[in-house]
Order: structure tokens, then sequence, then C-alpha cells
């Protein structure tokens, strides 16, 4: 029996010994890392016992645990609730369509200027494209404002000197969507294509080279070289992408809704905001958080498994 006890604390010392002899040879690189699982300790996972809110009529006087357990009576009312389909309707066609546009997108910018050898105009491009990405929303919508007012709106002036009725771009519902995708396709499409710009020149240039002597066209190279050297990236953005298809961007939607298009573009984040922070409704705002999470979640896994499916890849 001792003997048996004594063969099994040998392999433990050992693994004892081997971590921290690897800490001492990567000291640096830990202590580079100590301040980002800090961030992620307090940030991230500390909160996370906040989760218990969602299954409590949370009172601020009574406080986290002294609050009354109503157990799933928040997840129920918010699907009961009169606005669920609708809001819902909004998020998912709002991140739908920013998913299919605003994600290929920076793709085909980047794509465009790889082709381009004139460096002095491929900076200039990038640096245009780049800058709305350092914009706030505020100043976006500014910018709206300033192109798009019913009254003095600078393309609303140019309609009105060739004698075409003025458009309420920003108050008529059928262009709220529209003005909403394309205001983030113009503010992030720079900013998105730094990463396959990135995987596009880590592309072995011989590859290029083997497809024109096989007599290959540009299309073809497209197809058969470029596009398979980011295909991993490419897919790996779309699973982030597919973690955060509920979140169809608060900040940009609270500023965009108004009383007149908010049927077409109120999403779940701003119902959020008006039930968690104006009518202090704590819990039911928590559990519908919670709920955002488990669908990003389930998503992430699935778009996961098809990548391995479809692409030989595990990430």
């Amino acid at each position: 029996m001792q003997s048996k006890l004594a063969a099994e604390a040998i392999p433990i010392s050992k693994k004892r010994n081997s971590w921290i002899r690897a800490i001492q040879k990567y000291k640096v690189m830990y202590i580079l890392l100590f301040p980002a699982l800090v961030y992620f300790a307090v940030f991230k996972y500390i909160p996370l016992a906040g989760i218990v809110i969602a299954f409590k009529n949370y009172n601020l006087a009574l406080g986290l645990w002294d609050s009354p357990w109503v157990g799933l009576k928040n997840f129920k009312d918010f699907i009961n609730g009169v606005y669920f389909w609708d809001i819902m309707r909004n998020t998912i066609i709002i991140s739908l369509y920013k998913l299919l546009f605003g994600f290929s997108a920076p793709i085909a910018l980047a794509l465009l200027l790889n082709e381009v050898h004139t460096q002095w105009f491929k900076k200039i491009v990038q640096t245009i494209t780049y800058l709305p990405h350092f914009l706030s929303w505020v100043i976006v919508y500014g910018l709206m404002v300033a192109l798009l007012a019913p009254g003095d709106g600078l393309f609303n002036m140019i309609l009105k000197e060739n004698g075409v009725e003025p458009i309420s771009f920003l108050t008529e519902p059928a262009w709220g969507r529209l003005l909403v995708i394309s205001s983030e396709i113009w503010k992030d499409i720079g900013w998105g294509a730094i990463l396959y710009l990135a995987a596009l020149s880590g592309i072995d240039p011989s590859l290029y080279e083997a497809a024109r002597m096989d007599g290959a066209s540009k299309w073809r190279q497209l197809w058969h070289v470029t596009l398979p050297g980011i295909r991993g990236v490419v897919i790996l953005m779309l699973i982030l992408k597919l973690s955060h298809i509920l979140d169809a961007g608060f900040d940009q939607i609270f500023m965009f809704a108004n009383s007149f298009n908010q049927e077409k573009i109120d999403i779940i984040d701003t119902w959020v905001y008006r039930e968690g922070l104006e009518r202090l409704k704590i819990g039911l705002a928590t559990a519908v958080g919670l709920f955002k999470a488990v669908i990003g979640f389930i998503l992430v896994l699935a778009a996961n498994k098809l990548a391995k499916k479809f692409d030989g890849q595990i990430w």
C-alpha cells in the first residue's frame, strides 16, 4: 500500500516541478498576461454572480440576496409580453442584414485593396475608410442629420433644387433599417478589412505564380488561391459574429430611433434599456440578457460544428 502511494506521489511531484519550471521559463509572458487575466476575472467572471437577479424580483432596497425569488417569471413575462415578437423580429432582421452585408463588405474591400499596387493610393484609401470607425454614433448621427434632414439637409436641398419633394429619411419607418445598416457598413468597413488584409499578406506568392503558369485568370486565382488562403480567418470571424447575432447595436439604434421609426428599428437592447433603467425592472432586464447569452452560446457551438464539418479545421 505504501509503495503504491509513493508511486502515485512521484508523477504528481514531477508535474508540479514541470509546472514551476514552465512559469520560471516564461515568467515575462505570464507577467504580460496577468493584467488581462485580472481584467477578465473582475469584469467578466465575478459579475456572473449577478445572473441570480434574472430569477428574482430584484429590489434595490432589499439587495441581491434578500430580493424575493420568482423563478422563471421574468422569462415568461418577456416571452409573453406584447412587444416580444416585434422586437425579436426587428433584432433578427437587422442582425441578419448586418451579417449578410456588413460581414462581406470588409472582405470585398480587402480583396480590392490587395489588387492595388500603387502604394500611395492604397494608403489614402485605407486611411479614408479607417477614419469613420473612430467616430462615435453621436457624431455619425449628427452627420446624418446634416445630410438627410427634411428641411435643410444637403441631400434634400438638392432634391428640392431639382423639383423633387424632400424625403424624411430620419423619421420614415421605411428608411429606418436601410439607414442603420448602411451607416454601420460605412463606419466599420475599413476597420474590418484590416484583419483580412493581414491574412492576405500571409498567402505564399508562389501559389499565384503557379496559378499563372497554369493559365489561371484573375478570377480563377481569386477563387482557388486568395479565398482559400483567408478561409480560416473568415470562418473564425463568422463564428464571432454569430455569437452576437442578437446584439444589433444598442448605441446606434439608440441614436437613430425616434417615435416615428421605432416600430421598425426597436431592438431587444433598447427595450431592455427602457424596462431596466427607466422603469427599474432590473430582474426582467437581467433575464433578457441571460436569454441573449444562451442563444449566442448555442449559435457559436452550432457554427463551430459546421466549420469543423465543412472546413476540417478545429478551433
